[in-house]
């Protein structure tokens, strides 16, 4: 396992060696140690690698991940897993504001507390959140389901498109043209399934509440045209 420090060695030699993994590569599990929150550690990465970064990350790590499985020991600042294709982050500690913002698919499990817009402009990203999330979360989610386990703040899902949303605790409010929902079996079904991905034990899918789109916001009403 090749094991970067980089108190010692450039980050830009971390993230080259990991763009440049061809198939049939020996090297498939990295550690990165002393961190020492750098930014955009492990972004970019379009391969299965696994990659230990042990310690805590600044801004973006593991931007644009394709494939690849990234842990984080420790907690990461904004925007970690922005743009997401797949694979899987893990955030063992806190994160800072829009984590996973614009995923495109994929899976970050936080677990710790999220920031503010945690899953904002979400695409299809799936995202679980051990704690609790801050406000303006999901803001404008297109796709994709994003579960919390604490509290979520402020103005949930405002301006939500399609994904879904499961909150166990409580909602501070409630975004425009985002609304409670009710919570049918193939729900309950897709949410034990993420649960169990991140790793959550004794926590039933029946113990949160759903929340979605009205539909309202971006549809064209012909009652209220003379508005337009």
């Amino acid at each position: 396992m090749p094991v970067f420090d980089l108190s010692q060695t450039p980050l830009r030699e971390l993230n080259s060696a990991l763009h440049n993994l061809g198939s049939g590569a020996n090297d498939t599990a990295f550690e990165v140690v002393n961190p020492r929150g750098s930014h955009a550690v492990a972004v970019g990465i379009d391969s299965p690698v696994t990659v230990e970064v042990r310690g805590s990350v600044g801004y973006y790590c593991a931007g644009m991940n394709d494939g690849g499985m990234i842990t984080v020991h420790g907690s990461a600042g904004p925007g970690v897993a922005e743009n997401m294709m797949s694979g899987t982050v893990v955030i063992e500690g806190d994160a800072s504001q829009y984590a996973g913002a614009t995923g495109q698919g994929g899976l970050l499990v936080i677990k710790g507390n999220a920031a503010s817009r945690c899953g904002i402009s979400m695409k299809g990203i799936d995202i679980v959140v051990h704690g609790s999330i801050g406000h303006m979360s999901a803001f404008m989610g297109q796709s994709g389901h994003l579960v919390v386990l604490g509290d979520a703040g402020e103005a949930l899902g405002d301006s939500l498109y399609e994904a879904k949303l499961f909150v166990r605790g409580s909602v501070k409010s409630l975004g425009a043209d985002c609304i409670q929902k009710d919570m049918r079996p193939e729900h309950l079904e897709k949410l034990a399934e993420l649960l169990e991905k991140a790793g959550v034990k004794d926590v039933k899918p029946e113990e949160f509440k759903r929340y979605g789109s009205a539909r309202k916001l971006y549809n064209f009403n012909i009652d209220n045209a003379e508005a337009y």
